[in-house]
């Protein structure tokens, strides 16, 4: 117990000889799979390379079952002894007794040995492969979306461009305006008419004529863009008299979003010259949307989430998904185990005020325990850090692990403000201040534009903000500080507001069964389990037993096997405890926050294993006997 040996010798590449104190093994494989040969029998080891997850299984030697893991091996053999032992005599059990921390620690050991079989094939100089095991995942194809007409030959549109061309020119000229110049872009919603002021003409005369052009047009929404770019040319958007549907599939089928290169590249649609207009939510780094009822903001938000979906591998990208109707985001549920993170005890979607509460606080602790990884890694940002993780600069058994982006989405945003006021909007002040780096982004939607929803501290951290629109001028100035959003179309029709710049575009349009498709085809697909797991807030003191430990029914099944393995090998590595029992790392961490309350383990620093504050199984068997 107190000693071991073990020498490694390499034939030749891919053939290794061990020599141990269990005696002389051959291996044969490559990175991530090998062939033990032994004294003990033969063996297929699979795992994943720089993770410490792997998989041993006997294929024959002196063992009637094939066994999965050492791990595995360890409980049965505990389980069978301590049966075989039942209606023995005492001094049987109690010698079986001595030797079961021996067993115990046997069992580690070659665990160990399993792991360092398979790090020994690891190419330190090939990066990781974040979508491993799932790289045969597949995207959703273009197939599963809707295909509409195109409007750009439509010879109506043609005549219309033509005509109010002139009719323009006409109206500015019986003002006193001389033009030198007069361009025309079709849209899907309007043209554009970028005129060129001939020599000597004001701006200041052109103001205030939009009414006028508008009733000379019999249209009701004319509107004057005054760019001031290189070309000196003044912008008049003319509602089309024939709406025309932009279809998701025109975006995504474009070279701009298959060769784009953006971290969260989200579509959004067309703009008034017809170009497509996709950013990037990583550099946003969050979006406001508000707008009247029935504008297209929940078109918008499905919008974002499948142009997410297509670009992105569920080992990248995580949903928080806050919706107080459950109509619009539960379509979504369907993925939940690939894309969908949440907390343990809850739905995937969040539906109430209480659920939301607990969601963005769970959210502040994933803040707080990724800028612990970043410091540890001297990392500035999420992609730094993950470069740095792909090519085995930080190792999983320090606590490191890939990082996905986690994208939260609340529609109907003013629904929580309005029964749980601070409790919703400190949390969410709080990552859109902090979460850009640690790659936690924020859409919010909502359609009440009013200052007590949008509140200055939300406003002054989300630079980046979508208007459809709005009845009142008031309300446009509430959400992008300026007025527009009341001339608006609607269905679709918005104002994009980054940095002062305003850019109208015609939101892409995707319907239920388009997404009911995707969703589908993304659920057939290989890919994680079960969703990720938030971490857990830490119970408030009314909620502790006397003892202040956790109630009985919060208790892990896992909590005295987890501590068992913890006081045997005096190791309090939250790793370690995932490894061994095949969970998840959230999932450890509430057993070491467990342990940590009934006097087991130390408190966390950092990432360096926790201090083992019992010294003995007999201590351990005393403490359990009184928490009991």
């Amino acid at each position: 117990m107190g000693w071991r040996f073990r020498k490694r010798i390499k034939i030749f590449p891919g053939i290794h000889i061990n020599i141990s104190k269990r005696g002389v093994s051959a291996n044969v494989g490559v990175k991530g799979a090998n062939i033990s040969f032994g004294p003990d029998g033969t063996y297929v080891n699979t795992g994943l390379p720089g993770t410490g997850l792997y998989r041993r299984d006997r294929v024959s030697g002196s063992s009637d079952n094939t066994q999965t893991s050492t791990a595995y091996d360890y409980n049965n053999t505990i389980e069978k002894s301590e049966s075989k032992f039942e209606n023995n005599d005492s001094l049987e059990k109690e010698e079986f007794e001595k030797n079961k921390e021996q067993l115990t620690v046997q069992s580690i050991e070659d665990n160990n040995e399993v792991v360092d079989d398979l790090s020994s094939n690891i190419d330190y100089n090939t990066p990781l492969n974040p979508r491993e095991p799932w790289s045969n995942y597949q995207f959703p194809t273009l197939e599963l979306l809707n295909k509409y007409d195109s409007f750009e030959n439509d010879e109506t549109l043609l005549l219309e461009l033509e005509a109010n061309k002139n009719r323009v020119i006409e109206v500015l000229l019986s003002f006193g305006i001389e033009i030198a110049s007069i361009r025309a872009t079709i849209g899907p919603r309007c043209t554009l008419y970028k005129i060129t002021l001939a020599p000597g003409v004001r701006i200041k005369d052109l103001r205030g004529l939009e009414e006028d052009v508008a009733l000379a047009l019999f249209s009701h929404h004319v509107r004057f863009v005054f760019s001031y770019d290189e070309f000196g040319t003044v912008g008049i958007e003319v509602p089309n008299r024939k709406n025309h549907t932009v279809s998701l599939y025109s975006i995504f089928s474009s070279k701009k979003f298959q060769e784009s290169c953006m971290d969260l590249p989200c579509a959004i649609g067309r703009t008034v010259n017809n170009e497509i207009f996709m950013f990037d939510l990583a550099k946003a780094p969050h979006l406001l949307i508000a707008g009247s009822t029935g504008q297209g903001k929940s078109v918008a938000i499905n919008t974002f989430i499948t142009s997410l979906l297509y670009k992105k591998h569920p080992n990248e990208l995580k949903l928080v998904l806050m919706d107080p109707l459950g109509l619009e985001l539960g379509i979504y549920e369907r993925i939940a185990d690939k894309f969908i993170a949440s907390l343990s005890d809850d739905t995937t979607v969040v539906t109430n005020s209480g659920q939301a509460v607990r969601t963005l606080n769970s959210l502040c602790v994933e803040l707080d325990n990724r800028y612990e990884l970043l410091r540890s890694a001297h990392a500035r940002n999420i992609k730094e850090y993950n470069t740095l993780f792909i090519n085995h600069r930080l190792r999983p058994s320090d606590g490191h692990q890939f990082l996905p982006y986690i994208v939260v989405v609340i529609d109907e945003y003013a629904n929580f403000i309005l029964e749980r006021g601070e409790e919703i909007e400190e949390p969410i002040v709080k990552l859109a201040q902090l979460a850009r780096a640690v790659g936690i982004h924020l859409i919010i939607s909502t359609k009440r534009p009013t200052n007590d929803v949008i509140t200055g501290a939300i406003k002054a951290n989300m630079p980046v903000r979508i208007a459809f629109k709005v009845p009142e001028k008031v309300d446009s100035q509430v959400i992008i500080d300026s007025s527009g959003a009341e001339k608006l179309l609607g269905n679709g029709d918005m104002l994009y507001v980054s940095s002062g710049t305003s850019i109208r575009v015609q939101c892409a349009f995707i319907d239920t069964f388009e997404t009911e498709r995707i969703c589908n085809y993304i659920s057939a697909q290989t890919g994680p389990l079960y969703p990720m797991e938030l971490p857990t807030i830490k119970e408030q003191e009314d909620n502790l037993n006397g003892g202040g430990f956790y109630d009985v029914k919060s208790i892990d099944p896992l909590f005295e096997e987890a501590a068992r393995l913890i006081v045997l090998t005096q190791q309090g590595s939250t790793s370690m405890v995932q490894r061994r029992f095949s969970i998840g790392y959230n999932r450890a961490g509430r057993l070491m926050d467990q342990l940590e309350q009934a006097g087991i383990v130390g408190t966390a620093e950092g990432i360096k294993p926790r201090e083992v504050l019992i010294a003995n199984e007999e201590q351990l068997n005393n403490l359990l006997a009184s928490l009991n």
